[in-house]
This record gives C-alpha cells, structure tokens and sequence, in this order.
C-alpha cells in the first residue's frame, strides 16, 4: 500500500523501513522507547505484524514510523508511533493512525495502545479509555 500525502508518502512495505532511524528515535527521543536496546527494537520491528514508515517523496528519508502487533484476525496494538520533530504540524501523525489503522487490514479490528501525550490525536480515531471489560497487568521493574 502507498498512500500519497501532499509530499510524503505512507508506505507498509517493511522492506523500506530505515531501521536505523527507528533505533536513532526510540533511543534517544521516545519516552516510551528508551530503555530498549538495539537487539530489541531489532526484534520488535522484524516480529511486528504491520509496520508503516512516512517517506519524503523527494528525499526518501523516513519522518515517521509506526507497527502494530495482531492475531491478524480481530485485536490489534498500535506502538511506537510517531513523527520527526521538524516534520510535525501537518497531519504526518494522522496519516500514520489513518494508514495503519484505518485503511490497512486491521479496519475492522478493536485497537489497543498506550500514550502519555496523544490522546487528542488518538480519539480522533475512536480511541477512549477502556471501559469495564479491560484489565491490564503493568510491567514488573525489577
């Protein structure tokens, strides 16, 4: 799937995932992402059931990146998703939930995630806080 926004475009070929601008974001710039090494971001983007990167069209650098995790029949997770700094301000981030969410093929799926920051961005797409049928068990620290 390529979908063309204004001079970007939004990609799910994983094959054209720059790994290492993952790994530069996750690990420097994400506040969800930081404890993670190398090996293991590594791991999750090649263990991830879809991964959608956002391309400018005339550099083919990456300015943004999510994956999801699935059964690939009903129940999907959104993670790690976000937007270069310098590219923010003009809907990337929207593109990226639209594409991976949206018009990929976990549509009809129910959707999962965690944030700290982007809960306006988020229930634009219908996510809300869980009701009464959800539990979650947190990650132990050691």
């Amino acid at each position: 799937m390529l979908i063309v926004h204004d001079e970007f475009d939004v990609d799910d070929d994983p094959a054209r995932i720059d790994r290492d601008a993952v790994w530069a974001y996750l690990s420097t710039d994400a506040y969800w992402g930081r404890w993670r090494s190398r090996a293991v971001v590594e791991q999750q983007v090649s263990g991830a059931w879809r991964v959608v990167g956002m391309y400018e069209r005339q550099t083919g650098r990456m300015v943004g990146f999510a994956r999801a995790l699935s059964d690939g029949l009903a129940l999907a997770y959104l993670a790690d998703l976000y937007v270069l700094e310098e590219a923010r301000g003009r809907g990337l981030g929207k593109e990226l939930v639209r594409a991976m969410i949206d018009l990929g093929p976990g549509a009809a799926f129910r959707w999962m995630l965690h944030t700290k920051d982007a809960h306006g961005l988020y229930k634009q797409f219908g996510f809300e806080p869980p009701d009464d049928t959800y539990l979650e068990r947190r990650a132990k620290t050691a």
